[in-house]
């Protein structure tokens, strides 16, 4: 029998397009990938397998009335659960939206389905995507695949976990401060961030609206180009997506005479030995297939923690009041008879609904927008957002992708840093100021520390320039 599980996205598209193998066996194997893996990683919250064999049908269905079945013929996608599918909960890891169904599917889940994707499930995530380990989620934490013991990084470390232990070859996250990257880091596959506004967030829920990107995590990098040219272009229902026509994403033409750019900022203390070996091996590779270097500085990366950390909360204080107990989701005024009053049942709803991580975000955001505060925080923070942008435009001046580590440490065991917020917001130091300007990032696996452990390295580019980003990062396939 054959293993599809081991197959990449590209060849299972390709054989299923081809009739050498059918869209239904595809998804029959890695169902049964998910059944055998799944308890041990706890990857899904949902599985959706009798969605997923009829999805495959219907493309096999296609395929032999000589119809064109798509970019993704058959191959099995799983979607972190804060991605709408029409008929499906959406829960974003949280209580508070318990019984809620999504009456329609997202522009990136409508194109998958165009392209004859098999969505087999919806993964675990940190509480509203609020998180870097996954832990926060309010049904159980994802454990790695590489460690049991330790976390697969977070948000979207639900995706990354499904993808790392072959029960899916692709899967969707999204990334509001690092949450596709460091993921992928952790689990040693492939996370790309794409350009604020390539692909559409509508039916996104959204946790920072300037700041939320829907992206592929994948085992290789052509796997992300073929999801990114599938999810990606224009969508007149995203007031925040880029007039951009679809293209291909080509990733075979090299680094020869490419600039890389090292920022000095992200070499600092608190790196460890490993991830710093592997950016010197990352860095060694481009040179050996023609790559330049070049030093650049983005001296405002040192205030970019504090500014994600007033803006993201701010944002999410207004995007989250919509969860209130009346309109849908979990509602203690269901549930409790004496609750009559409207703000009475707010303060239920909305204490018993969302965790510690959520509430904390809301109150940090919640005050930071008050009278008297607004100007000291919230638009004190745009003005440094706006010289952390302006750093990296200087910095792609003289480079065309900067390297940097993903994140200071490889995975850290579970419960290591739940007690101390502020430790595990700086998980995502390496991260977030890719979010914060606007540009595309990408996580790509850059071997193993001497315990075994995957390590990922950041390449950057200009906003819009995914077709280089992704040519570099092919360049450091398999080091």
């Amino acid at each position: 029998m054959t293993d599809y599980t081991s197959w990449s996205a590209s060849a299972i598209a390709a054989a299923v397009r081809g009739k050498k193998a059918k869209a239904e066996d595809v998804a029959g194997a890695h169902l049964e990938r998910i059944r055998a893996e799944d308890p041990k990683v706890r990857a899904f919250i949902r599985v959706l397998a009798d969605e997923a064999l009829e999805a495959a049908r219907e493309v096999d269905a296609k395929v032999a009335e000589g119809r064109d079945p798509g970019l993704l013929a058959g191959v099995p996608v799983a979607l972190k659960d804060n991605l709408n599918v029409r008929g499906v909960p959406t829960t974003c890891g949280s209580k508070i939206l318990e019984g809620f169904v999504a009456p329609y599917d997202a522009t990136v889940v409508e194109r998958l389905k165009l392209h004859g994707a098999v969505i087999v499930g919806k993964t675990n995530m940190d509480e509203f995507a609020m998180g870097s380990s996954t832990e926060n989620s309010a049904f159980f934490p994802t454990k790695n695949p590489h460690d049991h013991a330790r976390v697969p990084g977070g948000s979207s470390g639900g995706s990354a976990a499904a993808v790392a232990s072959g029960m899916v070859p692709l899967a969707l996250g999204s990334d509001t401060g690092g949450s596709i990257r460091q993921p992928a880091s952790f689990c040693g596959v492939v996370g790309l961030k794409p350009t604020y506004g390539l692909v559409s967030r509508y039916g996104l829920v959204a946790f920072a609206s300037s700041l939320d990107q829907i992206g592929p995590i994948a085992r290789n990098v052509e796997d992300a180009a073929l999801a990114l040219t599938a999810i990606s272009g224009f969508d007149p229902l995203d007031s925040t997506s880029a007039p951009s026509q679809p293209r291909s994403y080509d990733v075979s033409s090299g680094v020869q005479g490419l600039r890389i750019g090292l920022p000095a900022e992200y070499a600092g203390p608190g790196l460890e030995p490993d991830v710093k070996a592997a950016v010197d091996r990352a860095l060694a590779a481009l040179r050996a297939k023609g790559a330049q270097t070049v030093d650049v500085s983005l001296p405002n990366t040192k205030h970019a923690v504090s500014t994600y950390y007033i803006l993201a909360p701010s944002e999410a204080s207004a995007n989250l009041a919509r969860f209130d107990g009346m309109r849908y989701g979990f509602s203690t005024a269901r549930a409790n008879a004496r609750l009559t009053g409207l703000l009475e049942t707010y303060e239920a709803s909305r204490g018993r609904g969302f965790g510690p991580e959520v509430k904390r975000r809301i109150m940090l955001g919640t005050y930071a927008l008050s009278s008297g505060y607004y100007d000291a925080y919230y638009g004190r923070a745009q003005r440094v957002r706006t010289l952390i942008k302006r750093d990296f435009d200087e910095a792609f001046r003289n480079a065309d992708v900067l390297l940097t580590p993903v994140a200071p440490t490889p995975a850290f065991k579970l419960g290591e840093k739940t007690s101390d917020p502020v430790q595990m917001y700086l998980s995502d130091v390496f991260t977030i100021p890719c979010n914060i300007a606007g540009i595309a990032g990408v996580s790509v696996p850059c071997g193993k520390t001497k315990g075994g452990l995957p390590l990922g390295v950041q390449l950057l580019s200009r906003p819009f320039e995914e077709h280089i980003l992704l040519a570099a990062a092919k360049a450091l396939e398999g080091l």
